[in-house]
C-alpha cells in the first residue's frame, strides 16, 4: 500500500505530464501552495531552462522555484496563463474546492483567475461529497475578526483564529469548523460580501478545470460533474 507521500509523488509526475505542452519557450505558468505542489514544484524545476517561468501562489512557493531556477514573475506583469497547477484540502464531485491550508488561499484564487485552465492535484482522501469537514479558512483583516466569527457562529460554525499564523498580505486566518456546505458558490459569495474578508477558501466560482486524483490503483483524470 503506498503512502500519502508516495501518492502525493505520483499525482505530482501525472501533472508534470499532463502540462508538459505548456513547458515551452516564452510560456508562463501558475503554481500552487501545499506540500502536493511542494513535489509538484521539486519534479518542475529540471525543466526550468524550457519555459519562462512561473507566477508563485505564496513567498515560500517562490522561494521554492527561484531555488530550483525557474524565474519567478509577478502577476501584474503576466495577462494570461496556460495553466495553473495546485492542491487542495477537499474537492467535490464538480471539482469545487476548500483551499487554505497553507494560509494562501488569496493569492491562490487570484492565479487561478487569471490561468485559462486550473488543474488540481490531490490523492484520493481528498475527495468529498460535501464540502465541509475541513475548516474553511477565512482571510480577514484584523479589526474584523470578532464580527467575522460572530456571522460565522450564526450560520452554524465553529470559527477560531489560527493561532501564530500570518497571511503574506499581512492578515490573519478565520477557520469555521463545522459547516457542511450544500451551496459552495453562494456561501463563497456570501463570506466575499462580509466587511473585512479579504477572501474565503471555497473555490467554486474557480473550480477546477480537471482534477488529477492518486489512490493505491494510480492516478485517475477527472472531470467536472453536477452535483
Amino acid at each position: 500500500m503506498p503512502t500519502q507521500q508516495q501518492l502525493k509523488q505520483a499525482v505530482a509526475q501525472a501533472a508534470i505530464d499532463y502540462i508538459r505542452p505548456h513547458l515551452v519557450p516564452g510560456s508562463i505558468i501558475g503554481v500552487g501552495t501545499g506540500s502536493t505542489a511542494d513535489c509538484f514544484i521539486d519534479l518542475l524545476t529540471p525543466f526550468a531552462g524550457q519555459f519562462a517561468g512561473a507566477v508563485a501562489s505564496s513567498e515560500r512557493t517562490a522561494q521554492r522555484l527561484m531555488q530550483g531556477g525557474v524565474k519567478v514573475f509577478n502577476l501584474n506583469d503576466v495577462e494570461t496563463m496556460p495553466v495553473y497547477v495546485d492542491g487542495a484540502d477537499e474537492i467535490n464531485p464538480a471539482l469545487q474546492m476548500i483551499k487554505g491550508g497553507g494560509g494562501a488561499l488569496t493569492r491562490e484564487k487570484i492565479v487561478a483567475s487569471v490561468a485559462r485552465e486550473f488543474v488540481c492535484i490531490v490523492d484520493a482522501s481528498k475527495q468529498v461529497d460535501v464540502l465541509g469537514a475541513f475548516a474553511l479558512p477565512v482571510e480577514v483583516l484584523p479589526m474584523a475578526v470578532a464580527s467575522v466569527m460572530r456571522f460565522a457562529r450564526g450560520i452554524g460554525g465553529n470559527p477560531a483564529v489560527r493561532e501564530g499564523f500570518v497571511t503574506d498580505n499581512g492578515n490573519v486566518i478565520v477557520d469555521i469548523a463545522g459547516l457542511s456546505i450544500a451551496d459552495p458558490a453562494q456561501l463563497e459569495c456570501t463570506l466575499n460580501q462580509l466587511p473585512g474578508v479579504v477572501t474565503n477558501g471555497i473555490f467554486a466560482r474557480h473550480s477546477a478545470s480537471v482534477a488529477l486524483v492518486a489512490d493505491p490503483q494510480g492516478v485517475r483524470k477527472l472531470m467536472a460533474r453536477t452535483v
